[in-house]
């Protein structure tokens, strides 16, 4: 335990916080993209595979917000294994799983059809996670933290007086 970094529970929280409203806006695009995508005239390969990559992504970022403290690929190789096993599950069929499979609750969150594909999918996806999350992760770092800090400094500077 002596060699143990400190923890900075500030820096897990904010982490944390920031893939939850990341997973937030991927939900919220994904959904858009499986019930607009069609009216809108997209094409059948981008709302059926875009909404595997989506849904990949949002794995990634939920696994973040479950475990802060691991790496980006700790957390990419644990989202794939996940996206693995959903995708397996559905070459299982059993009455409760099939009902739960026609629900839109299991649709979106298990599947329907097995399909290879989907795994390329959600290899992109959880690429686009790791992208996105260190992009705004740095994007955090470099502008939003500063100001915190320099808000802090001020508060901190004016309740001694």
């Amino acid at each position: 335990m002596h060699g143990a970094q400190p923890v900075n529970t500030i820096a897990l929280r904010q982490s944390m916080l920031l893939r939850a409203a990341l997973a937030l806006i991927v939900i919220a695009c994904g959904l858009s993209l499986r019930w607009y995508g069609f009216p809108l005239g997209l094409p059948a390969f981008v709302v059926k595979y875009g909404g595997s990559l989506l849904w990949a992504t949002m794995v990634f970022l939920l696994v973040g917000v479950l475990a802060p403290r691991l790496s980006r690929s700790q957390l990419a190789a644990i989202a794939m294994v996940i996206a693995i096993v959903v995708e397996l599950s559905r070459l299982v069929h059993t009455p409760w799983l099939d009902a739960f499979r026609l629900t839109t609750a299991g649709a979106l969150l298990l599947g329907r059809i097995f399909s290879l594909w989907n795994l390329v999918a959600y290899l992109i996806g959880i690429v686009a996670g790791v992208w996105l999350d260190s992009r705004v992760a740095s994007f955090a770092q470099d502008r939003i933290l500063p100001r915190c800090r320099k808000l802090n400094s001020q508060q901190a500077g004016s309740t001694r007086e």
